[in-house]
């Protein structure tokens, strides 16, 4: 499957990719110091400097961009889309985080940094994976009390059971932003899993094309009413600002992704 070599399968966004006056991204959660790396079919690179699309802001310049491929080819990067699409989940972490795919591993650590967090356990599939971050061993640049929550562990998100409740479920195996089958995945998962709460990559755009299929409107009530269909213990309603920036990733990257006999709202 083709791919942008610096960020996972997405389309380009609706506004132009050229600013003349770029902004440097920023985020408010904790990004590690990356360094080049390889194991197995997996390499990180380091890259000084990109314009990166970001998933309900604009494009912008990104510093030390850190770029996780497999044969030569991007599955997770530190672009503002990444991060953008999954800190949502990271604010709104409690309890036990259970976290399927270690990618990044950013997502992971910014938990652990959570006051509400008491402990994060990541299962990855790829053992090369695993053995990457265990040489490249980000947890180092945390503070011991956020270090110890920490626990990663080899094994299957379609089958993995638990051995304590999880408060807060985050599944980020997926390599296109959008696959039709998404939510059954992720009622799979549930299924063995039974989380509190669940927070999936790529949930927006899931909610938005759930929600004008069904005939709600991209607001608050109709969000609330596409959530419920899906049988699924969301979250993200709830942090400041949700709906705006539903509608915002949904304007510019489902385009002709809706669900078949859907009316798109624009």
């Amino acid at each position: 499957m083709p791919r942008h070599l610096y960020s996972r399968v997405v389309p380009q966004p609706r506004e132009a990719m050229s600013e003349m006056m770029p902004t440097v991204y920023q985020s408010d959660l904790f990004i590690p110091r990356y360094r080049p790396i390889s194991r197995g079919r997996w390499e990180l690179r380091v890259v000084p400097m990109n314009m990166a699309p970001g998933y309900w802001t604009m494009s912008a310049l990104v510093e030390n961009m850190a770029v996780l491929l497999r044969d030569r080819q991007s599955w997770m990067s530190t672009t503002p889309l990444e991060i953008e699409s999954q800190e949502i989940g990271v604010h709104l972490a409690r309890g036990h985080v259970l976290i399927y795919g270690m990618g990044m591993g950013w997502s992971a650590l910014a938990s652990a940094l959570q006051d509400a967090v008491t402990a994060v356990t990541v299962v990855e599939f790829d053992p090369d994976v695993i053995a990457l971050h265990e040489e490249l061993d980000l947890a180092a640049q945390l503070p011991e009390a956020a270090r110890v929550k920490l626990k990663i562990v080899q094994g299957d998100a379609y089958a993995y059971v638990p051995d304590r409740p999880v408060d807060l479920l985050m599944p980020d195996i997926w390599l296109p932003m959008l696959n039709d089958g998404r939510v059954d995945e992720v009622r799979q998962m549930q299924a063995n899993v039974q989380a509190g709460a669940i927070y999936f990559w790529g949930q927006e755009l899931e909610i938005a094309r759930h929600a004008v299929a069904a005939g709600h409107a991209l607001d608050d009530d109709g969000i609330a009413a596409a959530i419920a269909g899906m049988g699924l213990p969301l979250v993200g309603p709830e942090h400041p600002g949700y709906t705006e920036k539903l509608v915002a990733a949904a304007r510019r990257w489902l385009r002709d992704r809706w669900l078949p006999g859907s009316t798109p709202p624009w």
